[in-house]
């Protein structure tokens, strides 16, 4: 093109001898073409810069390619999404024709700006959004009136199709796009370099009834929150997370900070007789047995004779002694004392390490808290620790545990991406035939006690309570409860885990004033299961 140019202005010196007008002509017209080009070489280059950023200005309502990826559900239910939208503004100083500016203004926003609000806009002379996000229909009308200051700005947004629903796993994104919480933020440099979605291993079927009855629960037992929580026992594979109270990823700021805590990671709690599962897997362990007598409170002294403490149960049982399966199936306080009195120094703490319940989990979608346990165990905390007590960890570190004694004696870390079965690998913890032993008691559970609300006709369901006072500054209050059930199904192979947990949960008339786990938290998973079992077992 340059070269044309040369020659042009070569032939139009010679003409230039003769005519002086035309000479002058040739060489505008040189000027002007070597100035189209270096604007058109500018404006390419510009748009190609833009179009990798998360927004653009254009008046023809330029399309923008989408610079996060989506994130997805193992069923491809869209969580999150980037989608194209733009801000509706006047440049009023680029205005010509004021009058058919003034009147599109009224036309599109008739419920927003009078013709006579539109001129005194235009008249101020200043720039100036007319609506942010301003839907399809309005921004189609903007582009086509093509009017000279009357200008749609193009904008990404990261939407959540399901709301509330995700709100702590999927998490949420920054004024800039970038991640800032849940699999927003640990996943951040994949969904920021690849256009393919982020698959997970939640299904959004299961986590709506978990959302719907758990909110039930809250409302129905006027509890201060609640937690849910199903894992493929096999795999690790978390098929749904649920923390109550929670938000809308996509208007964070209209709710409390503290909505914003995913209690089954982030709750440090003492979290009751569910431990009973673990005190009697290690007296399975040491071969301890025998009958103990349940009859009245537990007088725990020193070896000296020296008086310690005195331990209780709600519940008066029919039978005065009873052997190891039964104190767990009956979730016999006095009895578990006794059992874990019997066994061999650093027995107890050495078995919770196994299970990872003394430290810190690092696991692909968060750091759970630290737990807190005694620096130096005393007979005391041997004695409470047997029915979930003195010792403090989360919901998670829990479900984990559970999980890991009655699925085989194999610990498995969860993860809320698919995964494929054979690739799968854990660590033994507990031996086989005891793991078994630990599922005919979490049966017996369902079947015979405090777990009877679960019972699904077709399905064998093991699953074990925990009713635990809260401990508030230091200070036990027995005004507060948090209640637990963990379950386990198919039994005799588990392939899943679930979790309920109910926070200060109030007793009812219905239920006599109790507010133990067998009240509220057993019903309420009971609902979830009916709800779940057609959807996994399809």
């Amino acid at each position: 093109m340059f070269e044309i140019g040369k020659d042009v202005y070569r032939f139009g010196g010679r003409i230039a001898k003769r005519r002086d007008v035309e000479r002058v002509r040739l060489r505008s017209v040189h000027f002007w073409i070597c100035v189209l080009f270096c604007v058109f070489f500018a404006k390419t280059l510009y748009y190609g810069c833009m179009g990798t950023g998360t927004s653009g200005k254009a008046k023809l309502g330029t399309d923008w390619t989408i610079t996060r990826a989506d994130i997805e559900d193992r069923n491809g239910v869209k969580l999150a999404k980037n989608v194209v939208s733009g801000h509706v503004m006047v440049r009023p100083g680029a205005v010509r024709d004021m009058d058919a500016v003034a009147q599109k203004i009224h036309e599109v926003f008739p419920y927003k700006y009078s013709v006579a609000a539109a001129y005194d806009i235009l008249k101020n002379k200043k720039f100036m959004y007319l609506k942010q996000y301003a839907t399809d229909a309005e921004r189609k009308q903007i582009k086509d009136a093509k009017l000279e200051g009357l200008e749609v700005e193009v904008k990404q947004m990261r939407r959540y199709p399901k709301h509330n629903l995700f709100a702590h796993v999927v998490g949420f994104v920054g004024k800039e796009g970038e991640g800032l919480e849940g699999a927003e933020k640990l996943f951040d440099s994949y969904l920021r370099e690849n256009n393919d979605s982020l698959r997970l291993s939640l299904d959004a079927r299961i986590q709506e009834q978990f959302h719907t009855r758990l909110s039930e629960a809250v409302q129905k037992y006027h509890a201060k929150g609640a937690m849910g929580l199903l894992m493929n026992s096999r795999t690790g594979e978390m098929l749904a997370m649920v923390s109550l109270p929670d938000f809308d990823p996509e208007h964070v700021s209209a709710y409390p900070v503290e909505n914003r805590k995913f209690k089954p990671m982030r709750d440090v709690l003492e979290m009751g007789s569910v431990f009973k599962i673990f005190n009697t897997a290690i007296a399975y362990e040491n071969n301890i047995g025998g009958k103990y007598y349940v009859a009245k409170p537990y007088v725990l002294r020193t070896k000296s004779g020296r008086y310690v403490t005195t331990f209780h149960d709600v519940s008066k049982y029919d039978q005065p002694w009873m052997n190891v399966d039964e104190i767990m199936v009956h979730s016999c306080n006095v009895g578990s004392v006794q059992i874990a009195l019997q066994f061999p120094d650093g027995a107890q703490s050495e078995f919770f390490h196994r299970l990872h319940l003394d430290e810190k989990l690092d696991l692909d979608f968060g750091k759970t808290e630290y737990p807190i346990f005694p620096k130096k165990w005393r007979i005391t905390d041997v004695a409470t620790a047997s029915f979930g007590h003195t010792v403090a960890v989360t919901p998670m570190h829990l479900m984990l545990g559970v999980n890991a004694v009655t699925n085989g004696g194999i610990y498995m870390y969860p993860t809320i991406q698919k995964r494929d079965v054979g690739r799968v690998r854990g660590t033994r913890v507990l031996s086989d035939e005891i793991s078994a032993r630990l599922r005919h008691n979490m049966v017996r559970v369902v079947e015979e006690t405090s777990g009877k609300l679960t019972r699904i006709s077709g399905i064998n369901i093991g699953g074990k309570t925990g009713t635990a006072e809260k401990r508030i500054n230091g200070v036990i209050d027995k005004k507060r409860n948090m209640t637990t059930f963990v379950g386990i199904f198919p039994a005799e192979a588990p392939q899943y885990i679930i979790m309920v947990v109910l926070d200060e949960p109030q007793g009812l008339a219905e239920t006599g004033g109790w507010r133990t786990a067998s009240q509220n938290s057993v019903p309420t998973a009971g609902k979830i299961l009916d709800g779940i079992l057609p959807l996994l077992f399809e």
